[in-house]
């Protein structure tokens, strides 16, 4: 049998202390419903469906800026991290952009099992690709 893995790492900047403190929060809260507890009132509406896909963990971080988050995972949940990326930058940063790639990998050699994507998020726009889809889209080009 073998193990698959959707693995992650970014640390994402934040403009204040509480701007940590509310995402620290908000992951905590969507960690939570994706363990079977209820989503407290006023949890962001365009989140709640993202929850079953809550598969990474987030801790504090100091970058240069002094505030942020580290983000990762070695289980997926992509659409969820580019969905929580997003409201933080509607709510804290409408003007930024995070990016950031994942990768596919396996305990044991299988032909489906690696390859990986990138994301681009925006406060209006999430774009991502997967290397799959790349070479699906390519496999005929001269």
């Amino acid at each position: 049998m073998a193990d698959y893995f959707t693995c992650f790492s970014l640390v994402v900047n934040l403009p204040t202390q509480e701007a940590q403190d509310y995402a620290i929060e908000l992951h905590r809260q969507a960690s939570g419903a994706n363990q079977g507890e209820d989503l407290p009132k006023g949890f962001p509406e365009q989140l709640t469906s993202q929850t079953e896909d809550w598969q990474f963990e987030v801790e504090a971080d100091s970058p240069a800026s002094g505030h942020g988050i580290w983000l990762y995972s070695e289980y997926g949940g992509i659409d969820a991290v580019c969905a929580f990326i997003q409201h933080l930058l509607q709510r804290f940063d409408p003007q930024g952009r995070v990016t950031f790639e994942w990768s596919h990998d396996c305990s044991k050699p299988r032909t489906d099992a690696y390859g990986g994507g990138a994301a681009i998020i925006t406060a209006q726009a999430i774009k991502t690709m997967s290397t799959a889809q790349w070479l699906a889209d390519n496999n005929n080009a001269g």
